[in-house]
């Protein structure tokens, strides 16, 4: 099946992925990835940059070579660090940051003229630098503040936009869920925090935000009517949003992983572009994540907080009882012998499950279009 056919196929409702039915499911994996990435973070800690933890940073300008294992091994032998960052910035200067403390003086100059020596370059070349654990934590509290106000307004914004604040807690929770995910995973493997993950996961942000709008755009049109009929209860026709959208979520993040992909895998790995490694590493994970939080926590959890609604309660039983009416009709026709049930089958699945295609985003034909006007001169 090409994809043309199976996205017309998810959005007439011919076929369906049950994202909002088997949202317990989602829910048990998604609490159980936030108590494990909870637990990594405290037992185990992050692994934190000299930003946040301090440390010296010594830079080695118009090197010959750009072999990052001769800096390490100094690092390893003089001052007892084997686990020193060494990253290539441009195509001829080498950053070494360590977070070894109470480097003297006479150390520091030890370590220069190593480095000086293993390069080939000037001693005047390799420069050090001191930097303090205060500068990663004004960082860090500004972030924090960054991402409150953030917070605020999307709630503010998507509760007045939807006129509905469920929708807004449900995406709210779905960015907790990215953003602690996230933070789990750099324990977990042991990647290094610095100023630059905490950019990329505020960015990330805008991302989540932004797949989990247009689904909840689409719920919104296909739930206007709601309300009016005896058709498809707000499940159903909440599933059928996301379906109806699904092509679109999957075009969209393959657009914006393969870039990020690009530079992680391409520029770092291959290029050695080492600077780049911190950004888009968090910034291709929390892609990930954000593209199926949209689609498996933040719309069906709006579901779930939405049927805490006693009107909408009382219509989803009302929809459930009269569709249990016309199964037991039917089972009773077959019962007499009956063999012509078409219509009955055809409305218990498709009316019933999906019937909100017939009222909103169905193609009505030529005859339905406006009208041009004649605007030839007479």
């Amino acid at each position: 099946m090409s994809m043309y056919s199976f996205g017309n196929d998810l959005y007439t409702g011919r076929k369906s992925f049950d994202f909002v039915g088997k949202r317990k499911i989602w829910f048990s994996i998604a609490i159980v990835a936030i108590i494990a990435s909870v637990c990594l973070v405290i037992f185990k800690g992050l692994n934190l940059g000299i930003e946040f933890t301090g440390g010296s940073q010594f830079t080695i300008s118009s090197t010959q070579t750009t072999d990052q294992s001769l800096a390490s091994d100094i690092m390893s032998k003089d001052l007892g660090d084997s686990a020193a960052r060494v990253t290539q910035v441009g195509s001829s200067t080498i950053r070494v940051q360590t977070s070894a403390q109470g480097i003297s003086n006479e150390d520091t100059e030890k370590v220069r003229q190593a480095l000086a020596d293993a390069y080939d370059v000037d001693v005047a070349k390799v420069t050090s630098t001191f930097i303090g654990p205060s500068w990663g934590a004004d960082i860090f509290s500004k972030a924090i503040r960054g991402f409150i106000v953030f917070l605020v307004l999307v709630a503010v914004g998507l509760s007045l936009y939807f006129r509905s604040w469920r929708n807004a807690a449900g995406a709210i929770l779905a960015l907790f869920h990215d953003l602690i995910v996230t933070v789990g995973i750099y324990c977990l493997f042991g990647f290094e925090v610095t100023p630059s993950t905490v950019i990329g996961l505020l960015t990330i942000l805008g991302y989540s935000l932004y797949d989990t709008i247009v689904v909840f755009d689409k719920v919104r049109e296909n739930t206007t009517k709601l309300l009016a009929q005896r058709s498809y209860t707000f499940a159903e026709s909440t599933n059928l949003a996301v379906n109806q959208t699904l092509i679109r979520s999957i075009n969209t993040s393959v657009t914006s992983i393969l870039p990020v992909a690009s530079i992680l895998f391409i520029g770092v790995l291959v290029l050695g572009a080492g600077t780049l490694r911190d950004l888009a590493l968090v910034m291709f994970v929390g892609l990930l994540l954000s593209t199926m939080s949209s689609l498996f926590i933040a719309t069906p959890l709006a579901v779930q907080l939405a049927e805490l609604d006693p009107a909408l309660k009382k219509h989803t039983a009302l929809v459930l009882e009269l569709r249990a009416q016309r199964k037991a009709a039917r089972e009773a026709r077959i019962a007499a012998g009956e063999t012509d049930l078409g219509a009955d089958d055809e409305a218990d699945n498709l009316e019933a499950a999906h019937g909100v295609i017939r009222e909103v985003g169905h193609h009505q034909g030529i005859a339905a279009q406006p009208k041009r006007k004649n605007r030839r001169k007479r």
